[in-house]
């Protein structure tokens, strides 16, 4: 068994090592660019440690595990160009140091990459991998468009927060655990259950980036709190306030929701205050804690040894234990 360390730093020395070669430079330039911010590599790890459960020979998937980090960072080279965002881990986007178009038809090659390494895995896993993929990618897809529409709505109701960060967040993650499983001969029960626990963590994974946008320590968390609030950002805190506010709180909240120009930090604190009074910080904790629960009730079903899932637990602790 490999540690979840040591798994990271396989999938780091593979994907520096990958050389795009064809030409014109100029589409696979910010293919490398992106590639080298780095990152966590959740997801291709998530794939190799789901693999590790079965079988030792992880090099032998780095293919389908490049697959899922190129195709993820493909969907954030497009969330970036969307959001017309200046800086992703820390470096400028793709937009801004090359241009609109260049961000679009290299995301559009990332995407045909991914497909590319995905399919490099035995020919009678192929078609139940790449049917996952693809269903995955969709799926994707349509969280986005929900993200989306969101923006221009004041009615959104918490199950449909919930199904969005589910097909926008978890099913990737829950793909990269089931791939894993399916290359390493998982019986077809053992698979599902890595996917549900992926579905699960990825839920719980998101409730907690809402928490910690308000309630997190900068430091810790790596970056500014309040963001979503100065946004009006739709997360599962503010819907959960709107639907527990009296008339004066909703009214207050609408103020500051309609509001054009405002101090930021005034804001944050007004919102904040709200969130407090009406208790829904632990509204979400709660959840999360559902969620999280549920999640490793999947992963303790799984058929194997239990020593052989200790990695997978100390990952989804360190995961799921972010300092508020």
């Amino acid at each position: 068994m490999f540690t979840s360390s040591q798994m990271l730093d396989k999938m780091n020395a593979h994907i520096e090592a990958l050389r795009f070669t064809r030409s014109p430079k100029g589409l696979y330039a910010p293919v490398e660019y992106v590639l080298s911010m780095g990152g966590k590599r959740i997801r291709p790890v998530l794939m190799l440690m789901a693999y590790n459960l079965y079988k030792e020979d992880v090099a032998r998937i780095y293919g389908p595990a490049t697959g899922v980090e190129v195709y993820h960072n493909y969907t954030l080279l497009h969330d970036d160009l969307m959001d017309n965002a200046d800086k992703r881990r820390g470096k400028a986007t793709v937009h801004k140091v090359w241009d609109d178009n260049t961000a679009i038809l290299s995301g559009d090659a990332m995407l045909v990459l991914a497909y590319q390494f995905i399919s490099d895995c035995p020919t009678e896993h192929l078609k139940e991998v790449l049917d996952l993929f693809s269903q995955t990618a969709l799926e994707i897809c349509e969280g986005q468009q929900m993200d989306m529409e969101f923006e221009h709505r004041d009615d959104v109701l918490a199950n449909e927060y919930i199904e969005m960060i589910r097909l926008k967040t978890a099913v990737l993650l829950a793909a990269s655990l089931k791939i894993g499983a399916i290359l390493g001969g998982a019986s077809a029960s053992d698979a599902e259950y890595l996917y549900q626990f992926g579905i699960r963590i990825g839920v719980a994974f998101q409730l907690q980036d809402d928490l910690l946008d308000v309630y997190g320590d900068t430091a810790v968390f790596g970056k500014n709190i309040g963001g979503d609030i100065l946004c009006n950002k739709k997360t599962y805190m503010l819907i959960k306030v709107l639907e527990h506010a009296n008339e004066a709180q909703r009214g207050e909240l609408k103020k500051w929701i309609a509001a054009e120009t405002f101090k930021a930090d005034e804001k944050i604190k007004a919102v904040t205050l709200l969130y407090d009074e009406i208790g829904v910080r632990t509204v979400c904790e709660n959840l999360m804690q559902q969620y999280y629960t549920s999640a490793m009730e999947n992963l303790s079903a799984v058929n194997v040894a239990a020593e052989l899932k200790t990695e997978l637990i100390d990952l989804t602790k360190s995961l799921m234990h972010r300092k508020l």
